[in-house]
């Protein structure tokens, strides 16, 4: 609910000791325990008053699902989730028959290797006597 990590605590606990002093620090802290306590018993009591009045046929619902972000995260995409692992896995397979296929042209060219997404490619020698660039293979951009 707060995102407050432990060098900010430290701070806030800091400045409650400069503003409190250490006399009425201790009795502060009791008081919001107390204040935390009451809270939760209320948003408790709220959630099982809730459960009761809309019946048997909701006893496992969650109020967290109520929160739209939530519920759309849980209804469609936990859906998309092995969908998104398959798509994966065939872009891993496919990039490496890639490699594969690269090595392959390369010995066949008598090349040791063929450039795999350097900043420069290296010119090779065409029959008409240009030079042509290899563009680089990444299996990633695709």
């Amino acid at each position: 609910m707060f995102d407050i990590n432990a060098p900010e605590f430290l701070v806030l606990v800091v400045i409650a000791i400069v503003l409190f002093g250490p006399e009425k620090l201790p009795d502060f802290a009791r008081k919001a325990a107390r204040v935390l306590r009451y809270l939760r018993d209320i948003a408790g009591n709220a959630q099982d008053q809730l459960s009761q009045e809309l019946g048997p046929e909701f006893k496992d619902l969650d109020i967290r699902d109520l929160n739209p972000k939530t519920f759309v995260q849980k209804h469609l995409l936990d859906d998309i989730d092995p969908l998104v692992d398959d798509v994966k896995k065939e872009f891993t397979d496919v990039s490496a028959v890639g490699r594969n296929a690269r090595d392959d042209v390369a010995g066949a060219i008598g090349q040791k290797s063929i450039s795999s997404g350097g900043p420069t490619a290296q010119p090779t020698a065409t029959p008409a006597g240009t030079a042509a660039v290899h563009s680089p293979f990444d299996p990633d951009a695709t």
